[in-house]
């Protein structure tokens, strides 16, 4: 499959925008929930997450790229920050000792970094013999048909669709086994379209906030990113996985 690249995007600036009160306002509207999210998880997806990940007092969760400053206040407004850490990392080296954590959570992340497997592979090595996790992702769905498509792609985000393998087999290269597969490209686009609807209703409001260029530039990458879903060319998945076990060999 070709290599295709989307929209680049400014996570510092998307995180910090979304803690608006008229931002979070729309994503009421659009996912259900107002904690200034910035992945398609909708509540019920995350609720359906909690419970798959069977998270329970004293399990150890590693979620990664909640956004450092957003989730730190987040844990204490909710109080938990005495039972949350927050740091900066490279999700491709994580600071952490094997075999550190119980369960592993991200939301539409791997689609915004282009060294997927090797993020892939800190996940299992940080993970206990019977970890779980659970993410959801953006993919290339199909090799684009055409110049068109590909510059349809390229305003659309996220950023690294294209995995170059199906995730299947990148879970399989990296040392976790499949237990499920859910496409939810449906409630995605479903998403988008409440989003752009709430984009064109609140405009004046939007403009406001973020400024007539930064408006029309995230709502041109927002139309494109429903286009490319709605015809298929990009899907978003949630995949469930445990780790493969290393074989123990006895002495020769």
């Amino acid at each position: 499959m070709v290599a295709c690249a989307g929209a680049a995007c400014n996570f510092a600036r998307d995180y910090e925008i979304a803690q608006e009160p008229l931002m979070r306002e729309i994503e009421r509207c659009v996912r259900g929930s107002d904690y200034g999210a910035t992945s398609w998880t909708t509540r019920e997806q995350a609720e359906q997450a909690a419970a798959r990940l069977g998270l329970v007092r004293g399990l150890r969760l590693l979620e990664l790229g909640a956004g450092l400053r957003i989730a730190r206040e987040r844990a204490a407004r909710d109080g938990l920050d005495s039972r949350c850490s927050v740091l900066a990392a490279d999700g491709a080296t994580l600071p952490f000792a094997d075999h550190s954590f119980d369960c592993i959570h991200h939301a539409d992340v791997l689609c915004c970094m282009d060294r997927k497997r090797e993020m892939l592979r800190e996940c299992w090595r940080v993970a206990r013999a019977a970890a779980r996790m659970e993410f959801s992702v953006i993919s290339l769905a199909r090799e684009p048909d055409g110049d068109g498509e590909r510059r349809l792609l390229q305003r659309s985000g996220p950023p690294y669709p294209d995995a170059g393998a199906d995730y299947t087999i990148l879970l399989e290269e990296t040392h976790w086994t499949m237990h499920e597969r859910i496409d939810v490209t449906a409630e995605f686009v479903r998403c988008m379209e409440v989003l752009l609807e709430e984009s064109h209703a609140r405009r004046s409001m939007l403009v406001e906030l973020l400024g007539e260029e930064d408006y029309a530039e995230r709502l041109e990458r927002r139309s494109s990113t429903h286009a490319a879903a709605a015809c298929g060319l990009l899907r978003r998945e949630i995949f469930f996985a445990y780790p493969i076990q290393p074989i123990e060999r006895g002495p020769s």
